[in-house]
């Protein structure tokens, strides 16, 4: 790899740092409605919106952060490692900096499945801490992490969920990659190559929106998998199917879309702010750097 392809992607690992701090402290709220709405038990919650209400009152606001501490210093590796993953996909795909929206997708897919190895872990403890209601027996978050090493150790414990987690990302980015870039680029057409920065929160809330309708009911059958109390048998297609047709059997079709709504609301500011982060930083340690 060349100097300057080295640099390249400590820049972007830097930014990705940076736009992922960005996505945690505005979307974290809205994550922890949708994650309840995943896992909570059938009739707990009247929906989105009494999850949000039944949460402040009884927990108060800062409940809403519940298992932040996980995604947040987490996020600065999930993120550098997307962005930096997403960099050199897009470079072994093709050598000129323009790819076709195609192409995008394909880089796209090969940073999802990259981004799983980091994800799938602070995703596990996120939902862990998610799934705790207020009661006495809540635990923080070193606890619930040396639990599940103790009880079921590195590959059942803390990498539980790690193949659906790369069957959701692998789909989820493609379509976050191409609807950004797509966004981005008629932006361009209309405003020139140097965005403003409201056109890149646009470009970024239209990424994460085509996020989630990519991929949610792999989302909400990982959720489940990682609250189990304990790991699930069978091969990854056997348990994410049986995991699949469980939810089925409970909710019927529509429990496959449980938190959905929250999921959109949240992607708009929250992958809004990491792309604007993101774009802002990478344009800085450009200028600084050379590269």
């Amino acid at each position: 790899m060349s100097s300057s392809s080295s640099l390249s992607t400590i820049n972007e690992l830097l930014a990705g740092s940076v736009g992922g701090a960005a996505q945690v402290l505005v979307g974290q709220p809205l994550d922890t409605v949708k994650t309840r709405a995943q896992i909570a038990p059938r009739g707990m919650f009247k929906g989105p919106m009494d999850i949000l209400l039944q949460t402040v009152r009884k927990e108060g606001f800062f409940a809403l952060y519940k298992g932040m501490a996980s995604p947040l210093f987490g996020i600065a590796g999930v993120n550098s490692l997307l962005f930096a993953s997403y960099g050199v996909s897009r470079r072994i795909i093709s050598p000129y900096p323009q790819l076709s929206l195609p192409q995008i997708a394909l880089a796209g897919s090969m940073a999802g499945a990259a981004n799983a190895i980091l994800a799938s872990p602070v995703e596990m403890f996120k939902v862990l801490m998610q799934g705790q209601y207020g009661s006495a027996t809540d635990k923080r978050l070193r606890r619930v992490v040396s639990d599940q090493w103790s009880q079921w150790g590195f590959r059942k414990g803390i990498m539980r969920g790690y193949w659906v987690t790369v069957a959701r990302e692998i789909p989820a980015y493609a379509g976050f990659y191409t609807a950004y870039e797509f966004s981005k680029r008629k932006f361009a057409a209309a405003y020139g190559k140097d965005l403003p920065v409201w056109a890149l929160l646009a470009s970024g809330s239209t990424g994460g929106i085509s996020y989630w309708l990519a991929c949610y009911p792999l989302d909400v059958i990982k959720s489940r998998v990682q609250l189990r109390p304990t790991p699930p048998s069978g091969t990854p297609v056997q348990y994410i199917a049986h995991e699949g047709r469980a939810i089925m059997a409970e909710s019927g079709l529509p429990g496959l879309f449980r938190g959905l709504t929250p999921s959109i609301l949240r992607s708009i500011p929250a992958a809004a702010a990491t792309f604007a982060a993101f774009e802002l930083t990478r344009e800085y340690l450009t200028e600084l750097t050379g590269v």
